[in-house]
């Protein structure tokens, strides 16, 4: 019985171990993906803003989003994200702002100022979108957040791709690039245990 009940562990944790480095090597080739098909619109996942001013993690993002919509991907960046308690401004709203600020025409920017997660962001935008007969968009995050944000943005209704930041401190440093990769897989993971969102907290700068 011993002999059996320490198979059943070992093989266990081999198919743990093996869910888990699938599910890496996963995260890490679709990071490596930027797809420029052309979509009804740009959604930018929201970070951290301070005052109104995008974090330098929001900032690549957002510098990534206007040069999608330079090239002609899109005609409309969506800016999606509420806001912390204490804030006066949402993530959405001070990426409109920051966009206006580059150039990009007030009216081709829809905010959706909801969302304290990037499962309650998506959702919200698959709504709006709806609202507005768009059904197809290019998603822009860090390219450790492209696997999650484009499996949530599918199971929300959009049809969906991804065209990541290759810029900002969240792909500087090859720490960075490892804690991404780790941070994603554990939420993926958790995320198709449970269809629930967790967002880790990490800290590649502000």
């Amino acid at each position: 019985m011993r002999r059996w009940v320490g198979r059943l562990l070992l093989g266990g944790v081999v198919i743990l171990v093996v869910l888990v480095a699938g599910t890496a090597v996963r995260v890490w080739q679709v990071a490596r993906i930027s797809d420029t098909t052309p979509a009804d619109a740009i959604v930018v996942l929201g970070a951290a803003q301070y005052a109104g001013t995008p974090s330098s993690v929001f900032e690549a993002r957002l510098d990534q989003a206007r040069k999608l919509y330079e090239q002609g991907v899109a005609p409309t960046i969506v800016t999606v994200g509420g806001k912390q308690d204490g804030d006066q401004y949402t993530e959405a709203a001070s990426g409109k702002s920051f966009l206006i600020d580059e150039g990009v025409p007030a009216d081709a920017i829809i905010a959706v100022e909801e969302g304290s997660d990037t499962l309650l962001s998506i959702e919200a935008v698959s709504r709006e979108m709806g609202r507005q007969g768009m059904h197809s968009a290019v998603l822009v995050s860090d390219p450790w957040h492209s696997l999650r944000t484009r499996t949530m943005a599918r199971d929300a209704g959009l049809e969906a791709w991804t065209a990541p930041t290759r810029q900002g401190p969240a792909v500087f440093t090859r720490e960075s690039q490892l804690n991404g990769i780790a941070r994603e897989t554990a939420a993926l993971l958790w995320y198709q245990l449970t269809h629930f969102s967790v967002d880790f907290a990490y800290a590649a700068g502000r």
